[in-house]
C-alpha cells in the first residue's frame, strides 16, 4: 500500500483523526516493512504477534470515541531488555532465549495505557553490554546507512529500526551511552533522561545506578511525546522523582536559541577526534551562532577519567546484577551436569557470551577484598568530583556540547578483537550517566562518506525539554538525507525524510 500517514506524531495523529488510515493498515505497514528487512538489516528480535490485533481492537474502539492521546494508535519498538507481558525477554543472551516475561515495564505499560501499538522487540548487545551490537548471540544488525557498518551498541536494534523506517518510534536503555551512540550512527534522535525521570521498573539491569531508559525518534517533537508519557514517579522504582512532566513540554516551547549559553569543553574537541566530525561540529556551532547562541569555553578536568570510573562501577553493578542468572528458576540451564556448583559453573559458561564474562570478571575483581578500597570506592569518589564539576559549568552555561563519538560507524569486525578500542566509543557519552545528567545525540548531517555524525549535548538535571529544543533547531538547519536503505527498500511516511517516491 502506498503511505497515507507520516512518521511524526502530530502528523500521525492528525491523519488518524481525519480517517485517512486505519491503525490496522498503518501497523501492518510497518510488520510488512520489518519482515522484508529482516534479513539485511536483523533490527528486531521478535514480532509481537498482538499487534494487528490490538490495532484492529483500537479502530472499533476510536469509532465511537475521541483518541486519549496523540500517541493512541501509534506504533513503536521496544529493546529486548525491557519487559512486556507474554513477549519474549532475551537480552540477545542465550541464557534467556526461550524466557516469556510475567510483567510488563512500566515506562512500557505508561505507553500503552496511551494506546500505542508495539510493534516488537528489537536487538541489543547481550545484556546492554557493547557498542556495536556486534555482541548479540542472534546475529547482529546492520547500518541502513550502510550495512558493511555497525549501527552502533547496545541499542542497535531500536537505533536501525527508526533510520530504516521500520517503526517512527523506538525505546532503548543508556547505561553509558547505549542510546547516544547508536543514535549517532544511525542519523536519528537519541534521549538519555535525568538519572530518575523515567521509572527503570521492568527493564534488565545491568549497571542499576547508571541505567535510564530512552526514546528514538526522528523528530524532536515526538521524541518529547516518549517522554512525557513515560516519566514520573513509580512506587516499583524509589529513584524516581515526582516531577510533572508537562514542565519539559513548557521548556520545549519556552526555549530560545537567542542568547543561550553554549558551554564548549575545548579538550574533548582535541586528539582522537575523527577530523570528519570535528569539521562538521564546526559548522554546527558556526551555524548555532548566527542563531545568537554564544559560546562558553569550560573545563571538565576530571571527564577524561570517565572512562575508568565507568568500567569500575559498572562492571561491578553488573557482576552483581547477573548473579540472578544460575539457570535455577528460568531460562538456559546446561544439561548433564553432576552436581549443583557443576551446573551453575556450566550453565554460566554456555549461557553467556564473551563480553558479559569478561565484564563479570572485571567487576568481580573491583569488588574483591584488597582491591575494593583502590578501585570500587575510589571510583565512586571519582564519579562524585565528575558530577560536581558538570553542575559548577552549569552556573556558566545552559548546555554542554560535544561530539557523540570519536568515530562515524565503523565496519563489522573492526574493534572486536580490542576491547578498549570498543570502549572508547563511549568516551564522549559515558560521563553524562556518571553525573546523572540528560543528554541526547542529534543528527547534523553527513560526512564524505556519507554516513551521519550527531552532536551531543548535555543538560542541568531536568532539562530534558531544553535540550529537545535545541535538537529541533539543529535538525531543522542541517536535514538529514535518507538512509541508503531506503534506495532499494522505499521509503518511511513523512517530512524530509519520509516524502512519497
Amino acid at each position: 500500500m502506498k503511505n497515507p500517514f507520516f512518521v511524526s506524531v502530530a502528523d500521525f495523529a492528525r491523519g488518524r483523526d481525519e480517517g485517512r488510515f486505519t491503525l490496522e493498515e498503518v501497523t501492518a505497514y510497518f510488520l510488512d516493512r520489518t519482515r522484508s528487512l529482516s534479513g539485511e538489516i536483523h533490527a528486531c528480535l521478535s514480532v509481537n504477534d498482538n499487534a494487528i490485533n490490538r490495532a484492529r481492537q483500537l479502530d472499533n474502539r476510536l469509532r465511537g470515541e475521541k483518541p486519549p492521546s496523540p500517541l493512541t494508535g501509534y506504533p513503536l519498538m521496544i529493546k529486548d531488555n525491557l519487559e512486556v507481558r507474554d513477549m519474549p525477554t532475551t537480552c540477545a543472551s542465550r541464557i534467556l532465549e526461550g524466557y516469556r516475561s510475567l510483567r510488563t515495564a512500566t515506562a512500557v505499560s505508561r505507553l500503552l495505557s496511551l494506546g500505542t501499538i508495539i510493534l516488537g522487540k528489537t536487538n541489543l548487545d547481550e545484556f546492554a553490554m557493547g557498542s556495536s551490537t556486534e555482541n548479540s548471540a542472534f546475529g547482529p544488525t546492520r547500518n541502513p546507512w550502510d550495512p558493511s557498518r555497525v549501527p552502533g551498541g547496545s541499542s542497535g536494534g531500536s537505533a536501525a529500526a527508526v533510520a530504516a523506517g521500520l517503526a517512527p518510534l523506538s525505546l532503548g536503555s543508556d547505561t553509558g551511552g547505549s542510546i547516544r551512540q547508536p543514535a549517532a550512527f544511525c542519523g536519528v534522535i537519541g534521549v538519555k533522561p535525568t538519572y530518575g525521570r523515567i521509572s527503570r521498573s521492568g527493564l534488565v539491569a545491568f549497571a542499576s545506578s547508571l541505567d535510564q531508559i530512552g526514546p528514538f525518534a526522528v523528530e524532536a517533537e515526538d521524541a518529547l511525546e516518549a517522554l512525557v508519557a513515560m516519566s514520573g514517579a513509580d512506587p516499583l522504582d524509589m529513584t524516581t522523582e515526582g516531577r510533572d512532566p508537562e514542565e519539559m513540554r513548557r521548556d520545549f516551547t519556552q526555549t530560545s536559541l537567542s542568547g543561550l549559553r553554549l558551554g564548549i569543553p575545548a579538550a574533548l574537541f582535541g586528539e582522537g577526534l575523527d577530523n570528519s566530525i570535528r569539521e562538521r561540529l564546526a559548522d554546527v556551532r558556526k551555524g548555532l551562532s548566527f542563531d545568537g547562541v554564544r559560546e562558553e569555553e569550560i573545563e571538565l578536568a576530571h571527564a577524561a577519567m570517565g572512562i575508568n570510573v565507568y568500567y569500575v562501577l559498572a562492571t561491578s553493578e553488573a557482576a552483581s546484577n547477573l548473579c540472578r542468572f544460575d539457570g535455577v528458576r528460568y531460562g538456559f540451564r546446561a544439561a548433564g551436569s553432576a552436581n549443583l556448583r557443576e551446573m551453575y559453573e556450566e550453565t554460566r559458561d554456555k549461557g553467556f557470551g564473551l563480553e558479559v564474562k569478561r565484564r563479570i570478571l572485571l567487576g568481580t575483581f573491583a569488588l574483591s577484598a584488597g582491591y575494593q578500597e583502590a578501585f570500587y570506592r575510589k571510583a565512586r569518589k571519582v564519579q562524585a568530583l565528575i558530577r560536581q564539576e558538570f553542575l559548577d559549568a552549569f552556573s556558566r552555561c545552559d548546555v554542554i556540547m560535544t561530539p557523540t563519538s570519536p568515530t562515524p560507524a565503523f565496519s563489522f569486525g573492526e574493534k572486536t578483537g580490542d576491547p578498549l578500542s570498543m570502549y572508547l566509543s563511549d568516551i564522549y557519552t559515558i560521563t553524562a550517566n556518571l553525573a546523572g545528567l540528560p543528554a541526547l545525540s542529534v543528527p547534523a548531517g553527513v560526512d564524505a562518506d556519507g554516513l551521519p555524525v550527531g552532536v551531543h549535548l548535555i543538560g542541568p538535571p531536568w532539562s530534558e525539554g531544553r535540550l529537545l529544543a535545541v535538537a529541533r533547531e539543529i535538525s531543522r538547519r542541517w536535514p538529514m538525507p535518507l538512509p541508503r536503505v531506503h534506495a532499494t527498500h522505499g521509503t518511511i511516511p513523512g517530512g524530509k525524510r519520509g516524502e512519497e517516491k
